[in-house]
C-alpha cells in the first residue's frame, strides 16, 4: 500500500515482482494512474481513488510554491494530505480484506497498521526515507540543518507530531468502524516502536548508513529498483538524437511542480548551451521542454536504460531519481524543490558525486552552467560516481523484506478469517 507520486510507487514494482517470483500472490494499492506500472510485474492492482496530479494542481497544491522553507512545506502538505487520505479508507480496507499480509510504504503507514490491527493481520513497514527519529541527522522534510543529537532528536519528535495530524480523523474513524479502542496516533505510534515493529529501508547503508540510535527492528535493505519489462527500449527518436553525438545531460524534475514552466525551461537551456552540452529534457509535471539540434524533450522513459547514455543528471533529489543516477554512475547537480530532497541532496554532495546542490527556488542560468561545467568536467567526481555504483549494484535490498515475509506463518490468520 503506497500513495504519492510516481517515486513512491515505482520501487514497490520491483519489490513486489521479486515477491511474485518467490511464489507469494501480490497486489499493488496505489493510485489508478500508476496501474501500467504493476501491468509487467506479476501483481495485481487495487486503485485509489484519489489522484496526486491533480491534487497538486489544485489550489492548495499550487500554495507550496508560496512556501520557502522545509517547514513551511510540511504545515501546507499536511493540510492537502488530510483530506486525501481520508478518501482513500474504503479501497485500503477493501483490499486488506484479501489480504494475509500488508506491507505499507511511509506515507500509508499509520492508517495501514490500523487496517492490520483491526483485521488482525500482520503488518510490515517497507519505506523509502529514513524517517524514525535520530540524534545523527535531522528530519529529512526540514532540510541539512543540524541541530545536535539532541535538538535532532526533538525535531524528528515535533515532525512525527505534525504527521500524526494527517492520520488522526481517519484513523479514529477506522477505529470505530473495526470496534478498535481509541487510540490517539501518537500513542499508537509509540506502541509500535516499544513492540519493534519491523520497518524496512528500500535505499542503500552506502548513502544512508543507519543511525546508531534507531531500534532494532529497523533496517536498511538496499534498494528496490523499478520492475521494468525485459523488452524495454527507448523511443527510436531518443535512440537517434543519442547516437549523434556526444553523451548529453540529462534535465528532469519528476513529480515536482514549478510556479513558472516556461521560464525554468529558458533557464535550462541557456545553462546547457553555455557550457557547451547537449539535453535530454524530460518533460515531467512540471512540464520542462527544449528543443533544437543540441537538445530533446521526452516524457516518461526507464531511467536505467537512459541513464547510462548520460554525461551527468540534473534531477529535482527525489528519493527515486536520485537513486538511479547513482546506480548509473553518473554525476548529479541536484536542485532540491521540496519535501525530502534537501536531504538527498546533501547526501549527493557528501559522498562527492556531486558539486554542489542548488535550491531550485536560487537557480540562475550562472549557477546551472557553472555546477554543470564541474559536474561534467571533474574526473574525480565521476570515478566517485562509478566507484558507489558498483558497490550499490552489489546490493541485494529485497532480500531481506522476502526473508520476513516467509518467516511469517499466516495459517492461522487465513483459517481465523475463514471461520
Amino acid at each position: 500500500m503506497t500513495a504519492g507520486s510516481r517515486g513512491d510507487v515505482a520501487p514497490y514494482t520491483g519489490l513486489g515482482h521479486a515477491l511474485v517470483r518467490a511464489g507469494h500472490q501480490v497486489t499493488l494499492v496505489t493510485h489508478a494512474g500508476f496501474a501500467p506500472l504493476a501491468e509487467a510485474t506479476g501483481m495485481g492492482f487495487h486503485a485509489l481513488p484519489v489522484d496526486p496530479r491533480a491534487e497538486l494542481r489544485s489550489a492548495r497544491g499550487q500554495a507550496l510554491h508560496r512556501s520557502t522553507t522545509g517547514a513551511g512545506k510540511l504545515v501546507r502538505v499536511i493540510a492537502l494530505a488530510r483530506s486525501a487520505v481520508a478518501r482513500t479508507v474504503d479501497d485500503l480496507l477493501q483490499a486488506a480484506r484479501t489480504s494475509d499480509v500488508l506491507l505499507l510504504s511511509s506515507s500509508l503507514g499509520p492508517l495501514g497498521h490500523t487496517i492490520a490491527e483491526g483485521l488482525g493481520l500482520p503488518s510490515i513497514g517497507v519505506y523509502l526515507q529514513p524517517l524514525a527519529t535520530t540524534g545523527d541527522f535531522a528530519p529529512p522534510v526540514t532540510g541539512t540543518r543540524s541541530w545536535g543529537p539532541l535538538g535532532n532528536r526533538l525535531a524528528g519528535q515535533a515532525v512525527n507530531a505534525a504527521v500524526d495530524r494527517i492520520f488522526a480523523d481517519s484513523a479514529r474513524a477506522l477505529q470505530r468502524r473495526l470496534d478498535l479502542s481509541r487510540t490517539r496516533p501518537r500513542a499508537a505510534r509509540r506502541a509500535r516502536e516499544r513492540q519493534d515493529w519491523p520497518i524496512f529501508h528500500g535505499f542503500s547503508p552506502l548513502v544512508v548508513p543507519r543511525p546508531s540510535d534507531w531500534r532494532p527492528g529497523l533496517r536498511i535493505t538496499g534498494y528496490w529498483w523499478p520492475h521494468d519489462p525485459p523488452r524495454a527500449q527507448l523511443p527510436a527518436r531518443l535512440q537517434a538524437f543519442l547516437s549523434a553525438g556526444p553523451p548529453p545531460v540529462f534535465v528532469g524534475l519528476g513529480s515536482a511542480t514549478v510556479a513558472d514552466p516556461e521560464q525554468l525551461s529558458r533557464t535550462v537551456v541557456r545553462a546547457l548551451r553555455a557550457a557547451g552540452l547537449r539535453g535530454v529534457i524530460q518533460r515531467g509535471w512540471s512540464g520542462l521542454c527544449g528543443e533544437g539540434d543540441d537538445m530533446i524533450t521526452i516524457d516518461e522513459v526507464p531511467h536505467h536504460l537512459l541513464f547510462p547514455h548520460m554525461a551527468a543528471a540534473v534531477h529535482h533529489a527525489g528519493a527515486g531519481t536520485t537513486a538511479a543516477a547513482l546506480r548509473a554512475g553518473i554525476p548529479a547537480v541536484p536542485l532540491p524543490v521540496q519535501f525530502d530532497a534537501a536531504f538527498w541532496a546533501a547526501r549527493l554532495t557528501a559522498l562527492g558525486v556531486a558539486p554542489a546542490a542548488i535550491p531550485l527556488r536560487r537557480l540562475t542560468a550562472q549557477a546551472l552552467t557553472t555546477a554543470l561545467v564541474r559536474a561534467t568536467t571533474d574526473p574525480s567526481c565521476a570515478r566517485r560516481a562509478r566507484a558507489l555504483a558498483g558497490r550499490i549494484r552489489q546490493e541485494d535490498g529485497t532480500a531481506p523484506v522476502l526473508a520476513a515475509v516467509d518467516r511469517l506463518d499466516t495459517t492461522g490468520w487465513r483459517r481465523a478469517r475463514s471461520d
